[in-house]
């Protein structure tokens, strides 16, 4: 995610300050009963209203902006996230929805000639039948009108890009079940063998004109036993498209990703890219002599260290580029004239578009603002860029900058009519740890906080261990709702310790053999700063994290009784069964220097399922039935131990739940009991949901 300045632009500036004017007037025309009745403040229903902005294109011409709003619909038996492709001006005018229905909308794509918008929904044409929908391309024309569906593949359509000419389509999906798979799978005789007859992604392209026919017939252009994943891109004269793919579709084998191209017209696949390194993002530069990609260091981390490489397009010797702050760009394009390739990456708290110099010397940045910039995508004319932009006290809306002049300009107003309740300030803090080592991280306070009231803190751990607290919208959704907690008059400390991204790669693997060591001091050392800042009350203190975050929240119960309560989601809890079940079995071993019957001692010493004898904490669990990232098994194991100790433990399991909350009601439910929960042990005034 990536950053912006207010004050590159007086134009977003005031269309900022804007949108509390609108909504007032907006609150103004309600009856006196329906504003008596409405909250004063946050709450995790209202936080529920908050809408994501993405997929932010512009038009070849750059005078329009397609872009995605998606909500959460909650109403009778619905609990989904409904995604719709919006339409503005450039200048932030006439913004209106263009898509509608009960199934989503994602992934506008302008056509070459600005005449057409290619998206991707699992809608299906008049007289489709009811057999399950899959997610297929459809077209529009960009003036409005009928939508029509462009392909019907028997799998789903992933990722897709127009040809340079217009004509075609090319999109990744995965391959069908065969004929004898589906008799298998209806008679109930499909027994799986594991890791064997992979469904691997593969290239496709298809026709956007109807042949004489009448019909439009994808062909697989990509053939071979491997999986494309990692980006594709097509050559500027449409005869090639250079792509990314790894051995299979297990996540575990990302480190195996290389780079080829594929000719179009033959199908003959040439190798690009391929070293022990990892390569993906692969782009043509304009003039089709190079490809720009993300290679990252040998032998490859799951902490990564990453830079960006070109290389000639025909093969040969990959050159390295500049290092980017962090060594973990995320590549959005070439310029113009193939002189500098746009990237953005995480700094801190916040975020940077720059552009690297494609003959060298230090990338530069664009912005310079104190926001989170997202989504970045440059338009096929190389003139605009389309992103979405947000601080901790401005929920995400949708923007564009030219890029001779970087000066965003606001063109959604999907949030204007969000609740204007008062948010709780967020400022950023650094303390040393025990080592000297200066950590970084973010404090809100509560609402109305008077300087020098201690009052209760929460103790927030991102995932990861690679993620990192950025300066994003607070009243969002979640399982852990900030703004609500702010106005219930909690502080919340989010930091970013060591192992973190946003700091560089020597920060991003100083946590490495030392999970639950110096991170944990980083943590303790943050919480003693706020104290000492006269801000938290020591004796009211509460810690919550998700993955990586409840691993360390376990781990943090079996260390120390100074936390009255704790929220743990979807954990980590023993470092040996979690690496025999999870679907990254090399993520510990990588991180610890070996499989745990090669270090047991490792495994058992930084495990909380080792160290919970004696744990005390009033404990949440909460814990996604399909989880396979991190199986619900962690979950029962720490739950089971706390109850036979006679430890106060409540454990809730999610339904259908993946390693994230995806379904609205489930992800309110969570946030709703973890509020509860908190309340009851630091402020005494509910008792936990049941």
């Amino acid at each position: 995610m990536k950053k912006l300045s207010l004050l590159a632009s007086l134009a977003l500036t005031l269309a900022l300050f804007a949108v509390p004017a609108q909504f007032s007037a907006a609150q103004a025309e309600k009856p006196a009963a329906a504003q008596a009745s409405a909250p004063t403040s946050w709450t995790p229903e209202e936080q529920m209203k908050t809408k994501g902005v993405g997929g932010v294109q512009v038009s070849p011409d750059g005078r329009r902006v397609a872009f995605t709003v998606n909500e959460a619909v909650m109403a009778g038996e619905k609990s989904e996230i409904l995604t719709h492709i919006h339409m503005a001006q450039a200048d932030g005018s006439a913004s209106f929805q263009f898509t509608f229905g009960e199934k989503s909308c994602n992934n506008p794509q302008w056509s070459p000639d600005g005449k057409w918008l290619a998206f991707t929904t699992s809608r299906t044409s008049a007289g489709a039948g009811q057999a399950p929908a899959k997610t297929n391309l459809w077209l529009i024309r960009s003036e409005g009108g009928e939508a029509e569906q462009l392909s019907d593949v028997k799998s789903s359509v992933g990722a897709f890009a127009w040809s340079p000419d217009g004509k075609w389509i090319a999109f990744v999906s995965p391959m069908a079940p065969s004929d004898a798979e589906e008799k298998a799978k209806k008679e109930k005789n499909d027994a799986v063998v594991v890791d064997d007859n992979f469904k691997m992604n593969h290239i496709w392209v298809i026709p956007v004109a109807r042949d004489a026919a009448g019909k439009r017939e994808a062909r697989q252009v990509s053939k071979g036993d491997f999986h494309v994943a990692g980006g594709f891109d097509w050559s500027p004269d449409g005869k090639t498209i250079v792509f990314s793919h790894q051995i299979t579709p297990r996540v575990n084998d990302w480190p195996t990703s290389d780079i080829s191209t594929v000719d179009v017209a033959s199908g003959e696949i040439k190798p690009l890219a391929r070293t022990a390194a990892s390569e993906n993002s692969p782009l043509y530069s304009p003039d089709a002599r190079w490809v720009a990609y993300v290679a990252s260091d040998v032998p490859v981390t799951w902490g990564s260290s990453n830079l960006v490489y070109v290389v000639a397009a025909s093969g040969g010797q990959p050159r390295a580029l500049a290092e980017t702050p962090d060594r973990q760009p995320d590549l959005v394009g070439w310029s113009a004239d193939g002189q500098r390739i746009y990237l953005t990456e995480t700094r801190g708290t916040v975020s940077r578009i720059s552009a690297l110099p494609v003959a060298g010397g230090a990338p530069q940045d664009i912005d310079s603002g104190n926001g989170v910039i997202g989504g970045v995508n440059l338009n096929s004319t190389r003139n605009a860029f389309g992103f979405t932009w947000q601080t901790a006290a401005r929920a995400p809306e949708a923007h564009v900058s030219r890029l001779d002049r970087f000066a965003p300009v606001q063109i959604s107003r999907a949030n204007a009519d969000l609740p204007t309740h008062p948010l709780g300030r967020t400022e950023v803090v650094r303390w040393k740890a025990p080592d000297g080592l200066e950590i970084e991280g973010l404090l809100t306070y509560p609402v109305g906080y008077e300087t020098g009231k201690r009052v209760p803190m929460l103790l927030g751990i991102h995932g990861g261990p690679t993620g990192v607290f950025t300066q994003s919208f607070v009243a969002g959704r979640g399982p852990y709702p900030m703004a609500t907690f702010a106005a219930q008059g909690y502080a919340i400390l989010r930091p970013n310790i060591r192992g973190s991204s946003g700091y560089g790669a020597k920060f991003r693997h100083a946590n490495y053999k030392d999970w639950g060591g110096m991170d944990y001091k980083d943590l303790m050392a943050g919480v003693d700063h706020v104290i000492a800042m006269g801000v938290a009350d020591p004796d009211r203190l509460g810690v919550m994290g998700w993955s990586y975050g409840g691993y360390m929240t376990s781990w943090v119960i079996t260390q120390t009784k100074r936390f009255k309560a704790a929220s743990i989601g979807a954990p980590v809890t023993n470092l040996m069964s979690f690496t025999g079940t999870a679907d990254i079995p090399s993520f510990i071993p990588d991180y610890f220097g070996g499989e745990f019957w090669e270090k047991p001692e490792a495994y058992q010493k930084h495990s909380a399922m080792f160290n919970i004898k004696g744990a005390s904490t009033p404990t949440l669990i909460q814990h996604g039935e399909r989880d396979e990232r991190v199986p619900i098994a962690q979950g029962f194991e720490l739950y089971n131990a706390l109850k036979r100790q006679g430890s106060t433990v409540q454990m809730v399991t999610y339904p259908r739940m993946p390693h994230g909350l995806i379904e609205p009601k489930l992800q309110l439910d969570a946030a709703k009991r973890n509020v509860a929960w908190f309340a009851a042990y630091l402020l005494k005034e509910v008792s936990p949901a049941k």
